[in-house]
């Protein structure tokens, strides 16, 4: 009998999980949060993660649990694990992906380089932060934030106030230092439950009102030591806090040539998607090679570069099939990922990989390509 892989969450990052795991002959089945989600081919229940019962009655007939998402709260994470299921990341592992707080303290007792940072309950501790560093920081919500939510850049303490109202007692908010970046990079590794871990190059990455845009893959100029320094990174988080599956951590460059770590996910992520037509072995493919133990694949390039455009939005008018034919006509170099979802201004809706010798020419064939879907 196959073995059959559970994810959790009905998101495009599922969806794209569904080919790979066919091609495995891996049988994988989908808990959707409700009807029509972008994995809603292989979704088999329906029901809120939150939940332990629904949880628990969607569990009993996988072999391996993995996520679309990080969210699944830890209760119901160590409920599973308690019951001796096979949870892939665990929630040991998951913590440090839901609380950034949490996460911070963590690279700092491994050692990995990061931001300047506090926790801060009140707006006279995020003013005294302010204050030694140059006016200006970071401030996020420990939990819950993606895609620029939950993130703002202040320059007084008077500026997250609405937030601090909102805080329970003892809870507090993560500022960190405005760092002074000259672009964002992503590396990506993959750990099974074994041990073994595999790496794939560093990119970079392009974000527009934070959500990437764009990625790069490998980063231009990237030069032996940031290759090394920012896999040995990966590598290290991954050891360091027990993932298994994919890891995506995402890095600040900045101008004195430091490499900062931003902030973590624990399955497969934006940054990465090039991977699927530009890597031997794709992300969605390892990421289920890694949580169900199995060897690790190639993570090596196909090409010299491969780039990644998002899909944001959508057709104001029409459906994004009607779009299909232009596009692949004019670019049939250009490969395009859809999720099932209906257009929504700056909603994450497909992306476009493009491959090749010329990084200019990739650049300007996966750009045109994803205008078609505008």
């Amino acid at each position: 009998m196959a073995l059959r892989v559970g994810v959790i969450g009905g998101g495009q990052l599922a969806r794209m999980m569904i080919a790979p795991a066919v091609e495995l002959g891996l049988d994988l089945r989908v808990l959707a949060e409700g009807e029509g989600m972008s994995a809603g081919l292989a979704a088999t229940a329906v029901g809120d993660y939150r939940d332990l019962d629904v949880v628990r009655d969607f569990v009993k007939d996988v072999d391996v649990v993995t996520f679309d998402h990080e969210h699944v709260p830890q209760t119901v994470l160590r409920a599973l694990v308690a019951d001796g299921v096979a949870v892939h990341p665990g929630p040991d592992a998951l913590q440090f992906a839901q609380d950034k707080l949490v996460m911070r303290a963590k690279l700092a007792e491994l050692g990995v380089p990061q931001p300047d940072w506090a926790a801060v309950h009140d707006a006279s501790e995020l003013q005294a932060f302010l204050d030694e560093h140059e006016g200006a920081g970071v401030v996020k919500t420990p939990r819950g934030g993606y895609d620029g939510k939950g993130v703002r850049v202040v320059r007084s303490a008077d500026d997250a106030q609405d937030w601090f109202t909102a805080l329970a007692d003892g809870e507090a908010l993560l500022v960190e230092e405005l760092v002074p970046f000259v672009r964002e990079l992503a590396q990506q590794v993959a750990r099974r439950p074994s041990g073994q871990i595999v790496a794939y190059p560093v990119v970079e990455t392009v974000q527009r009102d934070g959500v990437c845009a764009e990625v790069i893959a490998p980063a231009p100029a990237a030069g032996d030591r940031l290759v090394q320094v920012a896999e040995g990174i990966g590598r290290s988080i991954a050891e360091g806090l027990g993932v298994t599956g994919m890891l995506a951590v995402e890095l600040f460059e900045t101008d004195d040539e430091r490499i900062l770590v931003n902030e973590l996910a624990m399955r497969p992520h934006n940054s990465g998607h090039w991977s699927q037509d530009g890597a031997v072995t794709g992300q969605f493919e390892q990421h289920l090679r890694a949580v169900a133990d199995l060897p690790l694949g190639d993570t090596a390039p196909r090409a010299r570069w491969s780039v990644m455009v998002n899909i944001l939005g959508g057709p104001e008018e029409g459906s994004l099939g009607q779009r299909f034919a232009g596009a692949m006509a004019e670019h049939p170099s250009a490969k395009i990922h859809t999720y099932g979802k209906d257009p929504r201004p700056g909603r994450k809706v497909g992306h476009v990989n493009v491959a090749g010798d010329d990084l200019d020419e990739a650049v300007y064939v996966a750009r045109a390509a994803a205008a078609h879907f505008d």
